[in-house]
């Protein structure tokens, strides 16, 4: 268990993010930790794949590959995972389940090739020890991934479970305590990470547009050096090679470096509702003592603070919602109708709410470092400012860019003529 083959998925644009976060925390670099196209590869040590999925916060999962080959049919498929010893990971009285992703690959359907795997695994569990394990769908204690490329195979067992962006603190008996469109705390991450935001420089964070506080969160939990999945379960805790002892001793470590915030951290919301939920969302999360909440309209909120520091928002937009399908256009729309000052600007004026916030900022936010979270390329001209830098990112389906603007006073004509 000391050479392991890991792969850690990541959003779309997050790559080199998470290349770099792994390096930090495994200390793991050329060979040993590679990017490649949705996520990282890497050798590491069962301890590390238990250390990763506890403190890493850019990771979907952790996964361990067990096998790979080349395939041109399902049977080359079962051959693969009858090959893997999957009595040394867990047991015929554990569930499991097979996930199948595919890029260019020949085969016809997915669901055959993901039974095929399922056929493998149960006939030698049968072969080994004369019982199979149940396949449950939606619940099961093992998952398994298969993925296809045009050519190759890969098969691995998932040590998260549940993917990391479940942090463990959103109560799902309220609803979780999100709003129409949550962002994911994955990529609320990889905007902290891209504007290279240090809570250990001091720098305040403000997000003026923070919903149920996924983003102000986040920066509160690393500010108080909190790891992101010391709230929650992990898969690999069913798994044959997990000792409980070696893993009490890895969140023990973790907890012991909990700290106050190095830095202060802001949101506020129009919706006094949406507040309410990140003031809730927030005490489960274990920072309400480290982040200050209000409500009030982006257009009017005045700096939280003397200090100028940095500006991190994710404001709302018709796409974010309507992805879902129709039901997620007809929540856009509601959420619009009801929603008072920066949504209806945005709609009802054509897009008159950024270019009001551009020119708030401009008269009280001189200093101060922004970074807006938007799918619409235009978006800079709209709000007559230059970004300085312009990170690619996506947010689910939705292309997105992370726009950074540098904040001075007044016009750059007005700068010009002076």
């Amino acid at each position: 268990m000391n050479a392991l083959q890991l792969f850690l998925p990541c959003a779309a644009g997050v790559e080199s993010l998470l290349a770099d976060e792994v390096h930090a925390l495994t200390g793991l670099a050329g060979h040993d930790l590679l990017t490649g196209r949705g996520g990282v590869l890497l050798r590491a040590s069962w301890r590390q794949a238990l250390e990763l999925n506890l403190h890493s916060r850019l990771a979907q999962r952790v996964l361990v590959q067990l096998g790979s080959r080349p395939y041109r049919q399902e049977d080359d498929l079962y051959a693969l995972a009858a090959d893997i010893a999957w009595e040394i990971w867990f047991t015929p009285r554990h569930s499991f389940k097979v996930e199948v992703t595919a890029q260019h690959s020949p085969l016809q359907s997915l669901n055959f090739a993901a039974l095929r795997v399922k056929d493998a695994v149960a006939d030698r569990f049968r072969a080994k020890t004369g019982v199979r394990p149940d396949v449950q769908t939606r619940w099961p204690d093992v998952r398994l991934h298969l993925h296809l490329t045009a050519h190759e195979a890969q098969l691995y067992i998932d040590s998260s479970g549940e993917p990391l962006f479940k942090r463990g603190w959103r109560n799902v008996s309220d609803g979780g305590a999100k709003g129409d469109a949550p962002l994911k705390e994955t990529l609320a991450a990889a905007m902290l990470a891209a504007s290279g935001w240090s809570p250990q420089q001091g720098q305040p964070l403000y997000d003026p547009c923070c919903g149920s506080g996924t983003v102000v969160i986040e920066a509160a939990q690393i500010a108080c050096q909190i790891a992101p999945g010391l709230h929650r379960r992990f898969a690999f805790e069913k798994l044959l090679p997990f000792q409980a002892h070696v893993w009490d001793a890895i969140k023990k470590e973790a907890a012991s470096r909990v700290s106050a915030p190095a830095a202060p951290v802001f949101g506020s919301d129009i919706s006094h509702r949406m507040v309410d939920f990140a003031q809730h969302n927030a005490e489960r999360a274990g920072v309400a003592q480290a982040l200050q909440l209000r409500g009030g309209d982006a257009l009017q909120r005045m700096p939280p603070c003397a200090q100028p520091g940095l500006l991190l928002l994710n404001p709302p937009y018709g796409e974010r919602i309507a992805a879902a399908g129709s039901a997620g256009r007809n929540a856009a729309e509601r959420a619009y109708r009801r929603s008072s000052g920066r949504e209806n600007a945005q709609v009802e004026e054509g897009g008159d709410f950024f270019a009001q916030l551009a020119a708030h900022w401009k008269k009280h936010y001189a200093g101060w470092q922004a970074w807006m979270l938007t799918p619409d390329l235009k978006l800079a001209s709209k709000m007559r400012l230059k970004e300085s830098r312009r990170v690619p990112l996506w947010n689910g389906p939705i292309e997105c860019r992370l726009l950074r603007f540098d904040l001075v006073a007044g016009s750059a004509r007005q700068r010009h003529a002076d």
